[in-house]
């Protein structure tokens, strides 16, 4: 059995690879299954991981010949988590669609073509939503994304459950919350902030928050969101039935109580280093995004859950200290 990861080269990718590597195998209709490859594709085929199971490859995800020669009839689970951040799809609209959308299409139809039904895993996002929206938006409430980023990944959901439908695909789109904390330096997602009043902060720097203190996310921990894609692709499809897309578990925070957080977690000299500087484009995107959330069914299906965002940085100071 052979695993591709699309992505596999960006920060949650590599944490996944490493988290199915210490497994060493999968659950797959009720049996633990091991695995002779683990496929990473990205741009760069910066993986390094000294294991003879991993092949990193460098290339566009949405190139047909390339994802033909990597996805064959022994590639049972793919996780597709290859994207273009929300702030860079807006700004660059034909990338963004090329990478979010046209991408995701010619990955689902070589699985088509292959004629196994592999169980595709979709790193979709709370971006498919939008608007006005009721006081705690469920996996069904009706999506209206209100970003470039947004829409491509409502689409791709809709495509992702036609493949399923069709029996071309076993495929689950599960809707993660904005990761925080992500290690490395801020990228040009509208959420990146999320991540950067606290990881600059504790490394000494200062951080800029483009959005106003009372402004709510709804946050997943790196350590979760890697648990909850292997736990994801692991699920009967008996279980999940014929809706493929769910709002997965999080934490309902204000951008002052991470601060406070940090504050109870590194003292207040770390929090006077992050300013506020407000910006309109990040304001408008980011506003869009619902904050309050029933993940009921995500619960009953035994994803993991979050402690306080107080453990999300601790988790964080100790990721640092044992890379």
């Amino acid at each position: 059995m052979n695993i591709l990861i699309t992505g596999g080269a960006g920060f949650l990718g590599r944490r996944l690879a490493r988290r199915l590597l210490a497994r060493g195998a999968i659950r797959l209709s009720g049996q633990e299954r091991s695995f002779d490859r683990l496929v990473l594709l990205d741009r760069t085929d910066d993986a390094p991981f000294d294991d003879d199971r991993v092949h990193a490859v460098s290339g566009d995800v949405g190139d047909e010949a390339l994802l033909d020669s990597l996805v064959d009839r022994n590639t049972d689970v793919i996780f597709h988590l290859a994207a273009v951040v929300s702030g860079q799809a807006e700004a660059e609209f034909d990338l963004g669609m090329h990478v979010n959308l046209d991408a995701s299409r010619r990955l689902l139809q070589t699985c088509r073509r292959r004629g196994h039904a592999p169980r595709v895993i979709f790193t979709s996002s709370v971006a498919v939503y939008g608007g006005e929206l009721p006081d705690e938006v469920r996996d069904d409430t009706a999506l209206k994304p209100r970003s470039s980023y947004g829409v491509a990944k409502a689409i791709a959901e809709l495509l992702l459950a036609e493949y399923t439908r069709r029996g071309f695909v076993d495929g689950r789109a599960l809707r993660l919350p904005t990761v925080s904390v992500r290690p490395g330096r801020p990228n040009r997602a509208a959420s990146s902030f999320a991540s950067g009043i606290i990881r600059e902060p504790l490394a000494g720097e200062e951080a800029y928050c483009p959005v106003d203190a009372d402004t709510r996310l709804w946050l997943m921990s790196p350590r979760v969101a890697a648990d909850s894609l292997v736990h994801g692709a692991e699920l009967d499809a008996s279980v999940l039935g014929d809706d493929r897309a769910l709002n997965l578990t999080g934490l309902s925070v204000t951008v002052s109580d991470m601060l406070e957080a940090l504050g109870r977690v590194a003292g207040e000299k770390v929090v006077e280093r992050v300013r506020f500087a407000p910006d309109d484009a990040v304001r408008r995107i980011v506003g869009g995004w619902p904050a309050a959330w029933d993940t009921s069914r995500a619960r009953a299906l035994g994803f993991p859950v979050h402690g306080s965002f107080d453990d999300v940085i601790r988790e964080h100071i100790e990721d640092i200290r044992g890379s």
